[in-house]
């Protein structure tokens, strides 16, 4: 589909409100929460990763599906994990059943930095969002997601 200028589906003066604060809201709660885990040593996406890893069976995952769960490029993520392997977080190893693969491995250490710092992050993920806002209206923000979630890219 293509718009042009007077074609455009232009958003109301309401929904330009909505859009707005919606930007707006997203980026304020990723800054809280990457501000939160810096004393860690880590960023939202590190910390994303090291949850994935923990969640994992005997705590690794294929690269390639580690970078779809935390919806990060495979070259990005590859960065990522290079940065905290050397930060003894993480460590790769080939994959036994095809040579190309490879596989992200959470070390002892990364668990415990995790553990560490998950109940710091809770508290934030309630401080600037879950807490903040009626119950009702967090279950809409819910469903909303899952419906953005479900529609084909």
């Amino acid at each position: 589909m293509t718009a042009t200028l007077d074609s455009a589906p232009w958003l109301t003066s309401d929904q330009q409100v909505i859009w707005r604060a919606y930007l707006a809201g997203v980026s304020k709660i990723n800054e809280r929460l990457d501000a939160e885990l810096r004393p860690f040593g880590l960023d939202l996406g590190e910390y994303e990763i090291l949850v994935n890893l923990s969640e994992a069976d005997q705590l690794e995952m294929r690269m390639s599906e580690l970078a779809e769960r935390v919806r990060q490029s495979r070259s990005r993520l590859t960065h990522t994990v290079a940065r905290m392997e050397a930060k003894g977080l993480i460590l790769r190893k080939s994959c036994a059943d095809d040579r190309r693969g490879v596989i992200a491995v959470l070390t002892a250490n990364g668990h415990n930095l995790l553990r560490s710092a998950a109940p710091h992050h809770v508290a934030s993920v309630r401080a600037i969002l879950v807490d903040v806002v009626d119950p009702a209206d967090f279950e809409a923000l819910g469903r909303v997601m899952q419906a953005v979630l479900g529609v084909a890219d």
